[in-house]
Order: C-alpha cells, then sequence, then structure tokens
C-alpha cells in the first residue's frame, strides 16, 4: 500500500462482480440432502478461522457435509444472498451483525428458526440488539475498538477525537463500509458519539487515515505488517497476540466515551435446499463444544455462557464500562456523505 496516499477505495459494484464471481457454486443436487453450503466471510474460513474445526466436528457428529463459500467481509455475504433471494445456492449466511442484520431483514431473504436450547443459551439483551425475532442466531460478540502498537512513535489515544490529532497522519488503517462490518461499525461508533457533527468528526479525521481497506483480513494484515501503528478493530483482538506471538506489545485501549458492540449471527435463507442441515447446523453452532472453539480462532467473545474462556481473554480483552449505539439507518444514510468526504 503506498503511504503517499490517502487510500485506494475500490467501488462497491467492483468489489461485489469481483467477489460474487470467485464464489463457485459446489451444489450437486444428488448430494444437497447431506450437504450444507453456508455464505461467509474470508477470516471464518482462514486456515487460523474457526470454520474448519467447527466443520470437522460438525460432520463426525451429524454426517452432513459443510461446504464454506467465501464472499469477502460481511457486506459482501450479503449482497450475495440478496442477489441470489430468489433461488438461493446456500443453505445458510453466516456473519451478519447488528449493523447490517436490519436490511436482511427487510430483503425478506431469511427463514425464522430458533436454535435448540436458545432461549436457555443466549443472552436475551444481545439477541434482541440483532434482531427482535429467530431471523438470525447470535453466535458471537466483541466491542470495536482500535489496536495499538505500543512500539511505535505515537502515544496511545484516548478518545476518538485524539485520532483527529496531526501526530497520526497517515496513521490510521480502517475498513470500507460498503464492504466490510467493521467498517460499517466504526461509522457506526462516531455516528453514536458525534451525532449530527459527524460528517465534520469525519472531515478531521481524513488526513490521518493511510488506507480504507475492502475487509477486516486485509486491513489487519496491513497492521501486522507495520504499515501502521493504529487499526480498527476489537476489544478481543490483542489476546491473539497474547496467545500466539507471546506478547503484549499491542493493546486496545478503552475510551471513556463508549464503544459500539458487534453481535454476530447466523441465519437460513427462504427457499434453502437444505433446511433440515441448516438447522442441524445451527443447534451445532451454539452449542459449548462448538463455542469453545471460537475464542482461540475467532478471536470474539462466545455467546454461550458455559463455554470456555483462555487466560490471554483475562489479561488482553479489556470490556468497556460503556455501551453505546446508533440507529442502523441513520449510519447507512451517512455513508455516502462520508465517502464523498474521503473521496474529494
Amino acid at each position: 500500500m503506498h503511504k503517499s496516499s490517502l487510500f485506494k477505495i475500490i467501488s462497491f459494484s467492483i468489489i461485489g462482480l469481483a467477489t460474487f464471481s470467485s464464489c463457485s457454486k459446489k451444489s450437486n443436487n444428488s448430494n444437497r440432502a447431506k450437504e450444507v453450503i453456508i455464505y461467509t466471510y474470508d477470516s471464518f474460513t482462514s486456515e487460523w478461522g474457526c470454520g474448519n474445526t467447527i466443520k470437522q466436528s460438525f460432520e463426525e457428529k451429524t454426517g452432513y457435509t459443510v461446504t464454506y463459500v467465501d464472499c469477502g467481509d460481511g457486506v459482501q455475504v450479503l449482497s450475495r444472498a440478496i442477489l441470489e433471494k430468489k433461488k438461493p445456492n446456500a443453505d445458510i449466511i453466516l456473519g451478519l451483525d447488528n449493523n447490517i442484520s436490519q436490511r436482511a431483514i427487510e430483503q425478506n431473504i431469511l427463514l425464522p428458526y430458533k436454535p435448540k436450547d436458545a432461549d436457555k443459551i443466549i443472552n436475551p439483551e444481545l439477541k434482541e440488539q440483532l434482531c427482535s425475532d429467530w431471523s438470525l442466531t447470535p453466535f458471537d460478540y466483541s466491542h470495536f475498538s482500535f489496536v495499538f502498537d505500543t512500539k511505535s512513535s505515537v502515544p496511545c489515544p484516548s478518545s476518538l477525537q485524539d485520532l483527529t490529532n496531526p501526530v497520526y497522519s497517515k496513521k490510521i488503517i480502517l475498513m470500507d463500509p460498503r464492504t466490510s462490518t467493521p467498517g460499517l461499525g466504526f461509522v457506526a461508533w462516531t455516528v453514536a458519539v458525534y451525532g449530527q457533527d459527524v460528517l465534520d468528526y469525519w472531515k478531521a479525521l481524513k488526513p490521518n487515515i493511510l488506507t480504507m481497506a475492502p475487509g477486516w483480513s486485509t486491513g489487519y494484515g496491513l497492521f501486522k505488517k507495520g504499515e501502521a501503528p493504529l487499526v480498527i478493530s476489537y476489544t478481543t483482538s490483542p489476546a491473539s497476540h497474547v496467545e500466539y506471538d507471546n506478547t503484549d506489545r499491542y493493546i486496545a485501549p478503552v475510551f471513556e466515551q463508549g464503544h459500539t458492540l458487534q453481535i454476530e449471527g447466523a441465519g437460513i435463507l427462504k427457499n434453502a435446499p437444505n433446511i433440515d442441515g441448516a438447522k442441524a447446523f445451527l443447534d451445532y453452532l451454539i452449542s459449548k463444544e462448538a463455542q469453545n472453539m471460537l475464542p482461540l480462532t475467532q478471536w470474539m467473545n462466545p455467546i454461550n455462557p458455559e463455554a470456555e474462556l483462555p487466560d490471554s481473554f483475562k489479561v488482553a480483552a479489556p470490556i468497556p464500562s460503556k455501551t453505546i449505539s446508533a440507529d442502523a439507518k441513520v449510519v447507512e444514510d451517512y455513508i455516502p456523505q462520508i465517502m464523498a468526504i474521503l473521496e474529494q
């Protein structure tokens, strides 16, 4: 990524076209009754993500086979499902969060289903923030935050306002809110804090943005390569560096003004070819066994309270004392205006 330019924003239409063409359709009518096809995002299916371990365990327990289709990031996952809404190829859409869940419901692409023991497992407040019915099932959550490299030459920020300080010129990595749920989550965070003054905030922030990546994996990858000392991510992200890199170099500073929360969900697509298999997968996804796999692979908090958290979460995944939120429709309305500011 060239540091001399503010960022390279790939248009939504181009990203969508590239993503859709890379999502191969693997369904086979003769085997479809035992195959569960899941549209999801890149980090879930990566070699270090939780997708493969959940897939293997689920297949052993149920006899179903799971096929993941990587559609990029969460917003792109939703776009793919909407494109195919009349005749879905997949059974499950996984990775929609509370900032785009209403969009999915309005598109009428989901079949409500309450997984086995969901009332006993899932905190009703988290479930209500995701959706009012069971169109989507929560499976993990975390607060958005910046991850900061303490070995950098700049001070650790203590608020969103600090990030507009000239000391952070070209020092911040963000994600595109049109394609990325963390990118959208950051916009929601700024709207929650600044309200009607949010556009002024983005104007002040613009000089400090190094790049706006299309998704979390790309953006966080740039951060780990040392391209910038700050990246939008989650309060749980530094735990991964403690666990696998044996370092406390990276931290998630907690801001007194509060943090927005991401709740990730999975849902069954209407007219899905294998609804029975999809229900079985959602049942398994919130089970203690599956949820125990999430912290050390997904690096998010499990939705099941019986799941065990590793020690790295206890020392490097701070819990903000204040959770704030913004209306998803208001956030969506601001996105074109924010992108116009950044493209000027």
